[in-house]
This record gives C-alpha cells, sequence and structure tokens, in this order.
C-alpha cells in the first residue's frame, strides 16, 4: 500500500504534483488563517487528486476556519469534498488500517486547535484509540522533525509535544506511522523505534516550496 504525505502547503497546493496512490494524507495548514475563500478551494483541489484512492487530511494552527465553524466547515467537506475524510480527534478505517487524526498542537501565540501543554494537550491524546496503526496530528512528537532553525528566534530549540511521545510509546503498540507537520525546516522522515516518523510540511520557514511530497510503503492487509 503507497501512502503520499503532505502538509504545509499555505495556498501552494496547485504547485504539486501527487502521484497515483493508496492514501494521500495531508496534515494540515492548507491555508494562511483559516479564510474560508482559500478553504474552499483547498477542498476543491482536493477532492479532484482522484489519483489517490483513499484522500485524508486534519486542519492544522493556521486553519481557523473549522476551529471557529465547525459546523460550516463539516458541511462545505459534506458539499465539495465528498470523497475525502476529515479527522478531528477521530479515527477511520481504510485499507484495513486504523487511521487517527487530530489538529492539535501545543500552544504557541494563540493560534488554531493550540493547547496548553500538560493535562490540557493530554486530553486529545487519551482520545487515540490504543489500536491506532497510523497517527495523523498536526504538531510534532518531541524529538523528532521538531527542531527550529538556526536562524529564528529559538535556534536549534525541539518543541514538539512531550505528551504525545509518552502516549506514543506507553500505550500505542500497533502505531507503525505517525504523519506530523507545523514546523517547515523540520521535513523529513525519520525512525522511533520501529515507527515510521515523517513530517510531511512541503514548504520551507520562508514559505517556499522547497520539499516534495513523502512517499512511504507500508504492506497490504487483505480487506475483507
Amino acid at each position: 500500500m503507497q501512502l503520499v504525505l503532505i502538509s504545509d502547503t499555505h495556498c501552494q497546493h496547485k504547485a504539486l504534483t501527487i502521484p497515483e496512490c493508496d492514501i494521500l494524507i495531508h496534515a494540515g495548514d492548507w491555508t494562511h488563517r483559516g479564510e474560508e475563500k482559500l478553504t474552499i478551494e483547498f477542498l476543491q483541489w482536493f477532492e479532484a487528486q482522484t489519483q489517490a484512492k483513499h484522500r485524508v487530511f486534519i486542519a492544522g494552527n493556521h486553519d481557523f476556519y473549522p476551529e471557529r465553524h465547525p459546523e460550516s466547515f463539516r458541511t462545505l467537506v459534506r458539499t465539495l469534498a465528498p470523497n475525502c475524510v476529515y479527522l478531528e480527534d477521530e479515527s477511520v478505517i481504510i485499507e484495513g488500517y486504523k487511521i487517527h487524526g487530530s489538529p492539535v498542537s501545543p500552544e504557541f501565540c494563540d493560534w488554531a486547535f493550540n493547547r496548553y501543554r500538560g493535562t490540557d494537550i493530554q486530553k486529545h491524546w487519551d482520545m487515540i484509540p490504543a489500536d491506532t496503526e497510523i497517527l495523523v496530528v498536526h504538531g510534532p512528537v518531541l524529538g523528532y522533525g521538531d527542531k527550529l532553525s538556526e536562524h529564528g528566534s529559538e535556534p536549534g530549540v525541539h518543541i514538539g509535544c512531550a505528551n504525545l511521545l509518552n502516549t506514543i510509546d506507553s500505550r500505542l503498540k500497533n502505531l507503525g506511522l505517525v504523519v506530523t507537520a507545523h514546523i517547515h525546516e523540520g521535513s523529513g522522515m525519520y525512525k522511533h523505534g520501529d515507527i515510521i516518523v515523517v513530517n510531511a510540511a512541503v514548504l520551507d520557514e520562508r514559505y517556499r516550496m522547497r520539499n516534495p511530497p513523502r512517499i512511504v510503503t507500508l504492506p497490504d492487509k487483505i480487506v475483507v
């Protein structure tokens, strides 16, 4: 089974070439600040990516629209992207794999879906089913794709979520793939034990198109 992973497109999604795949996953930040018009444009584009058998996406910290207008957003998804699956602390089974998605990331300047570290954000990680096999989260796991640029205000600092790392290690025993985003300069593929961790950001920290879609292959499952 082939998965194509992208995130942090920030309205530049049309510049991407998405190859044929079983599942296309977008890990959030499709807009600048959750503008309705730009959200509509993204949903129409995502629905049109029919070279992907399945399309799954979450929101990110820039995507205010689904946080501020959840019912309206769900209506837009049903209307404009009926063949796509939006996950907000929810799970779905596709091609035999249990996928859980969450838009949450650690608090930073009051962006969308921000939660304070500790018990506040842990409430969301407690929603992840123990048998999750593919986890899609906007904010990165501590130590994996979460290192800030050496040229920023906090050079070289790892800002991923320790609560999420502890949840993965303590409870998610079936996990094989984690798809994250948010920290553009952390884009890349990593390993945490036997778990593949991918920061799927396609733009660099200056919002320039820099990285291709990431491709991961997982074993096919027999779906009854």
